[in-house]
């Protein structure tokens, strides 16, 4: 038996490439095994190579594989794409009608399968994804009623008739590779795992379930990959709870709404990605400039410009930083997994209400819609906090106007909402007084900025990143994001003292927090994916020790793999 697998499944859009991955991996979730998956696909609604990657482990795991064991192929383009990442004594399962031939050079076994023979002889063709199930069920010595389970959840609502014939199906297709299965080399039977309680979910639900478990009740938004499963999410399940999602016209629509909302009291956010951040930069300065709370979701894509939209890259950082014209106070945050999602998510909320300034939550492709199991989320740790609202009718109402931004000793004044007796004041995105009216003298810009700016200070999360390793080390290496995991599994390799950080505050720099492991570290290695190494030079901007620092980086729209980083600490150790 072995440890781990690499499954890969791969086609045309639009001929059931992610409902094979589904049922599978859903089913293995169940089962109890740890997954995690890398979907491949094109930018168009139908046609063009796509591919489902799933790593199947029976512990933790937070990449992809260096290679994968098992492909699935309905079309000839898959195995001439994919086959090469394919273990010598891997399997190809190829549609039979291709007449499907390996590339020079690759040394894993060839199995014709009549995936859509098979298919068409239960009803439909469409039910090939059924027989490759079945097919690779077998081959990993899996019990084909599990998977009868997970195809009578799925198509139950749609009679017993349609769920009879994807079983039957299922079931050919274990049948045909059981009868060959004295021919075929190689171990795939994993480890077994007992049954547990996990999640398996994309982070895009990880951030909308930890959105509406922080008390929002209104979103805004523009449709874009990779962000849209946000707002399908909470189209879905917001209404529920007497909450409202509006597709926008725009984002620019998308952000001022939500600013307006949340000046009226209610908790509420936009989502959106790169190009669509872009466009809100003017209004993410009216939300500091007005102390309005304000959450975004960027789930970042590749650029620039249109770009990657559906590739992996990590290049919104520079932007969310310095995007804006003028200077507000602004928090960036980044999760370490999908776990950290749903928690941080929260934090974001309770963190834009309580200095009532705009936070940004990045996320990236992979992130977003890599689906991957996590442990069953702990709401007895919710914790909502509004800062300093006044909901309230305020002791002294006959005051003609209310001083909104009176300045105080943290930087941050009472926000009275809208309709709050004693509470009217003016707002403004131009340079304003204390009651909010227009004032561009220089004494009180001062002071008004000064106040602003103050907020942050002292800034700091309670974990600002997540350590593994010493504060002394041969090497440090940091990442965010979804390169978190392939750094922990390539450090992992190495019998040499290198800690390993995760950013979860990229903004303000947790400088003060981070020195001690950036002075105890011999060399320093920050790992990211987009071309001018922007975390790299971000911490660079905070910290003297250049010299000891290195940077690599990945912008060809791929997940790193966890033997890239291997190879590449390897040369500089």
């Amino acid at each position: 038996m072995i440890s781990q697998l690499s499954w890969k499944v791969g086609g045309q859009q639009g001929e059931g490439i992610d409902s094979t991955g589904e049922i599978f991996s859903t089913t293995l979730n169940r089962m109890g095994y740890h997954l995690y998956s890398y979907r491949h696909f094109s930018s168009r609604i139908k046609g063009g190579h796509t591919n489902n990657n799933i790593r199947i482990s029976s512990k933790e795991v937070r990449s992809i594989s260096d290679h994968i064991n098992i492909l699935v192929a309905f079309d000839q383009e898959t195995i001439d794409v994919n086959a090469h990442e394919l273990v010598s004594d891997g399997v190809i399962l190829a549609d039979a009608k291709l007449k499907p031939t390996k590339p020079e050079g690759v040394k894993a076994a060839l199995i014709e399968v009549p995936f859509t023979e098979i298919a068409q002889e239960h009803g439909s063709k469409l039910m090939k994804n059924m027989v490759a199930v079945g097919a690779s069920a077998r081959l990993m010595h899996l019990h084909s009623e599990d998977f009868e389970d997970m195809i009578y959840t799925m198509f139950i609502r749609k009679g017993q008739e349609i769920v009879d014939s994807n079983i039957a199906a299922l079931l050919a297709g274990y049948e045909f590779i059981q009868n060959k299965s004295e021919f075929i080399e190689g171990d795939f039977e994993l480890e077994k795992v007992e049954k547990r309680d996990q999640l398996y979910l994309i982070g895009n639900d990880a951030i909308a379930f930890g959105a509406l478990n922080a008390g929002v009740r209104f979103m805004a938004a523009y449709p874009i990959t990779p962000a849209s499963d946000i707002m399908e999410y909470m189209i879905q399940h917001l209404p529920t709870l007497n909450g409202t999602v509006i597709q926008t016209e725009d984002e620019i629509a998308a952000v001022t709404m939500a600013i307006g909302s949340n000046y009226a009291g209610a908790r509420s956010f936009t989502s959106s990605s790169g190009p669509g951040l872009s466009l809100m930069m003017e209004s993410i300065g009216l939300s500091g400039m007005t102390e309005t709370p304000l959450v975004i979701i960027d789930a970042m894509r590749g650029g620039p410009s249109t770009g990657l939209p559906t590739k992996q890259e990590q290049s919104d950082l520079m932007q969310m930083i310095y995007g804006t014209h003028g200077d507000i106070p602004k928090i960036i945050l980044s999760p370490t997994d999908v776990e950290d999602a749903f928690y941080l998510t929260i934090e974001a909320f309770n963190l834009a209400d309580k200095y009532q300034l705009p936070v940004i939550l990045l996320s990236d492709l992979q992130m977003s819609l890599g689906k991957q199991t996590s442990p069953v989320y702990d709401l007895s740790k919710v914790v909502i906090d509004r800062g300093k609202m006044i909901t309230e009718q305020i002791a002294d109402e006959n005051v003609d106007y209310y001083a909104r931004y009176e300045i105080t000793e943290d930087g941050i004044s009472n926000r009275p909402i809208p309709g709050v007796k004693g509470g009217i004041h003016h707002v403004t995105g131009v340079e304003h007084s204390t009651i909010g009216t227009p004032n561009e003298g220089s004494v009180n810009r001062k002071e008004q900025m000064d106040k602003r700016m103050m907020k942050l200070n002292d800034f700091a999360l309670d974990k600002p990143f997540k350590v593994k390793g010493e504060t002394y080390s041969e090497l440090l290496v940091i990442s965010f994001l979804s390169v978190n995991g392939v750094v922990d599994e390539a450090v992992e390799r190495f019998d040499e003292n290198i800690s390993i950080i995760h950013m979860r505050q990229l903004f303000p720099v947790p400088i003060e927090t981070l020195k001690p492991y950036l002075e105890g570290a011999k060399k320093i290695v920050v790992i990211e994916q987009n071309y001018t190494g922007q975390l790299f030079n971000i911490i660079k901007m905070n910290y003297g020790g250049h010299d000891k620092m290195h940077t690599f980086v990945k912008y060809d729209g791929t997940p790193f793999k966890p033997v890239e980083i291997e190879n590449y600490i390897n040369d500089i150790l």
